[in-house]
């Protein structure tokens, strides 16, 4: 593997700091006031949970928007939220679309995350990148606590013409540790796309100018 395809694997696993930017902003966003409107709401004496249609809550930088929402209690201090239906969770610099996302909190903090999707897809925009880098897949699991994060169900990382895909990713924030595999089944493999850019062709053809020998 070439340094240019390893910067792109690398820095394309910076689409999977979505979610740890959720679990960045907790420590003064989620103490912050709740707003949340809803075109209706209703108590589920059965399950316990608070039930709202047309849920729309943001609190500081985080915002979150869906068909319908279920929490345990109105608060972080402990409770579960679900939520289902044309999932849409923005934070400072990302950007989710999912069928549903399941977000444990305890003292106000996010402790565990699931979003699902067919795919759920993912956007980062970084500072020092006009391209967004982006992802989808259909499953991401996210443990802060083990500070594991996984994608399953056809896992795909892009960003411009480079491209990373496998059946599983697991990121290790903590440890910076990418383990992509593949099912074993078939054509079912780890492929990675790599274009180089313009530069980056530049420098090749002057090098090649360069190491030419006269005629």
């Amino acid at each position: 593997m070439t340094p240019s395809t390893t910067t792109f694997v690398i820095r394309s696993i910076l689409v999977l700091l979505l979610v740890p930017a959720l679990a960045a902003a907790q420590s003064e966003d989620l103490r912050l006031p709740i707003s949340l409107d809803a075109d209706s709401t209703n108590y589920d004496g059965n399950s316990e949970m608070l039930v709202f249609r047309g849920l729309r809550l943001s609190q500081g930088s985080i915002g979150i928007e869906a068909d319908e929402g279920r929490a345990s209690k109105l608060d972080f201090q402990d409770s579960v939220w679900r939520f289902e239906g044309n999932v849409v969770i923005d934070v400072e610099n990302g950007h989710i679309e999912c069928e549903s996302a399941d977000l444990r909190f305890l003292d106000h903090e996010l402790r565990f995350a699931t979003i699902e999707g067919e795919p759920a897809t993912f956007e980062v925009r970084r500072p020092d990148s006009e391209e967004p880098t982006q992802a989808q897949a259909g499953l991401l699991e996210y443990d802060l606590e083990s500070g594991i994060i996984e994608f399953s169900g056809d896992a795909v990382f892009t960003e411009g013409g480079n491209q990373i895909a496998s059946s599983f990713i697991a990121y290790n924030i903590n440890e910076r540790r990418i383990n992509a595999q593949s099912s074993g089944e078939g054509d079912d493999k780890v492929k990675i796309t790599f274009t180089p850019s313009e530069d980056e062709e530049e420098a090749a053809a002057d090098e090649a100018e360069v190491t030419e020998e006269p005629q």
